[in-house]
C-alpha cells in the first residue's frame, strides 16, 4: 500500500489539502470542463455541478481514501471503493479518464497551495491518486465483465421498451421497461439501482441513477420522483410514455438484499422506499420466514409511495411488521405514528441486519439510532440517490 515516506507526507499535509479542498475542487473542475465541455454534457450530472454536490463528493472521496491509507497503512478500503465503482460503471466511466482527471486535479492543487506543494509532497499525492485509481480500473474492470454477462464490457447501454407507466404519486411515476430486443432482462439483487441515459432538448444525454422497485414477467421496474429543478426528472415525467424507448445500463449498487435467516430492518424516507419495496418483494415472493421490519417516513398519506404494497407485502410475510411515520398526517386516514422516524419506539430484534435509504440527515439519525439499539455498524448499510457525502462515515 502506501511507503512509509509518502505516509509520512501525506500525515503531515493533509489538513493542509483537507482545509483547502474547498477551492481546490472548483477550480479542478473549471480546468476539467473547459478542457473537455463532452464530460460535462454527457457524463456528469449537470444538476449536482450546479449546487456544488458533486464537488463535495470528490472532496470527501480523496480526503476519506487519504485518511483510510494513513490509519490503515496495510489495507485498503474496499467498502469505499466498491461503492464508488459501481458509480463509475453504471455511469460508464472510462480507464483513461483517470489520466485527465490526475492532469486536472494535480494543476487546480498546484494553482491553489503554491510553493506548499513540494516535489516531495506532489510525489506523495501522486502515489495517494493512483492507489485509489489503480484500485478503482482494476475493480471496474471486474465489474464491467460481471453486468456484461458474455457482451461488449465496453459498451453497457441497451434499449428497452416502456410497456407500462404508473402514477404512484402526483410527483413519483413507475416504469416498467422490457429490452426492446426481445431477449431477457439482466438479473439484479433487490436493493440495485438502473443508469437511465437520456438526451434532453439540447443534445445533452444526462445520466442518472433510478433504484429498482422491483420485477415482473420479464421486465425491470424503476421508480421516477420529480425533483424542483431536475431536468432528466422533469423530462421522463413529461415526455416518457408507454411505448418510448430508453437506455438503460446494467442493474449495480454495492448495498442489495444478502441471503440469510436473520432479521432484517428496512429503513426508509420519501422516494427512498423504492429498494426497500424490491427487498419486501423479493421477500414475499421467496416466501421467506425471516423477521422483517419495515420503517418509513414521509410527509403524508398523499406523498407516500408504493403504501398500498408495503401493506400487501406486510401482510403476505408471517414474520413482517411495517412501521410509518408522517410529518403531517392527513385527517382521513388514520396515521400509526406522527413526526420524524423516531426508532425508539420500535422493537429491533437482535441479530437485525439494517438496509437504509433517504436524505443524508435521515440516515444519520436512524443509523445512531441503531447504533444506539446494539445494531453493529458493520450490520448497518446505508444507499445514497445522488453524490455521496457521507464517506467515511
Amino acid at each position: 500500500m502506501l511507503s512509509a515516506k509518502s505516509a509520512e507526507v501525506i500525515e503531515a499535509t493533509l489538513p493542509v489539502v483537507g482545509a483547502a479542498i474547498g477551492d481546490i475542487t472548483p477550480r479542478f473542475y473549471d480546468r476539467l470542463f473547459a478542457a473537455h465541455p463532452e464530460l460535462l454534457r454527457d457524463l456528469f450530472n449537470r444538476g449536482n455541478q450546479a449546487n456544488g454536490s458533486q464537488r463535495e463528493a470528490l472532496a470527501g472521496s480523496i480526503a476519506a481514501f487519504a485518511t483510510a491509507l494513513i490509519a490503515h497503512p496495510d489495507q485498503r478500503p474496499d467498502a469505499m471503493l466498491a461503492r464508488i465503482a459501481h458509480k463509475h460503471v453504471s455511469v460508464g466511466i472510462t480507464d483513461d479518464q483517470y489520466k485527465i482527471v490526475h492532469e486536472h486535479l494535480f494543476a487546480a492543487i498546484v494553482e491553489v497551495l503554491g510553493e506548499a506543494v513540494t516535489p516531495e509532497v506532489a510525489a506523495a499525492w501522486d502515489e495517494v491518486y493512483w492507489l485509489m485509481a489503480n484500485a478503482l480500473i482494476a475493480i471496474e474492470g471486474r465489474l464491467r465483465a460481471e453486468v456484461a454477462a458474455g457482451g461488449d464490457p465496453s459498451d453497457l447501454w441497451r434499449s428497452y421498451t416502456v410497456v407500462a407507466r404508473v402514477q404512484e404519486t402526483e410527483a413519483v411515476t413507475t416504469y416498467l421497461v422490457r429490452p426492446a430486443d426481445g431477449l431477457p432482462v439482466p438479473a439484479f439483487r433487490p436493493g440495485q439501482y438502473v443508469s437511465v441515459r437520456t438526451e434532453l432538448a439540447d443534445g445533452a444525454h444526462q445520466i442518472r441513477q433510478y433504484s429498482l422497485s422491483g420485477g415482473a414477467d420479464g421486465a425491470l421496474r424503476f421508480s421516477v420522483k420529480r425533483e424542483d429543478g431536475g431536468e432528466v426528472s422533469g423530462h421522463l415525467h413529461d415526455h416518457l410514455r408507454a411505448g418510448d424507448t430508453i437506455e438503460l445500463a446494467p442493474p449495480l449498487g454495492d448495498i442489495a438484499l444478502a441471503d440469510g435467516h436473520g432479521p432484517v430492518l428496512l429503513a426508509s424516507a420519501g422516494i427512498g422506499n423504492t429498494p426497500m419495496t424490491a427487498m419486501l418483494d423479493h421477500l414475499a415472493a421467496t416466501g421467506s420466514t425471516r423477521r422483517i421490519v419495515s420503517v418509513h417516513g414521509d410527509r403524508d398519506q398523499l406523498s407516500h409511495a408504493f403504501r398500498a404494497e408495503l401493506a400487501q407485502h406486510t401482510a403476505d410475510l408471517p414474520n413482517a411488521t411495517s412501521h410509518v411515520f408522517y410529518e403531517r398526517p392527513l385527517g382521513e386516514w388514520p396515521a400509526e405514528r406522527t413526526g420524524l422516524v423516531d426508532l425508539s419506539t420500535v422493537e429491533v430484534p437482535a441479530g437485525t441486519t439494517a438496509y437504509l435509504c433517504g436524505p443524508i440527515p435521515f440516515l444519520r439519525a436512524v443509523r445512531e439510532q441503531l447504533l444506539t439499539a446494539g445494531v453493529p455498524a458493520a450490520d448497518i448499510h446505508y444507499e445514497v440517490f445522488g453524490p455521496d457525502l457521507w464517506l467515511g462515515a
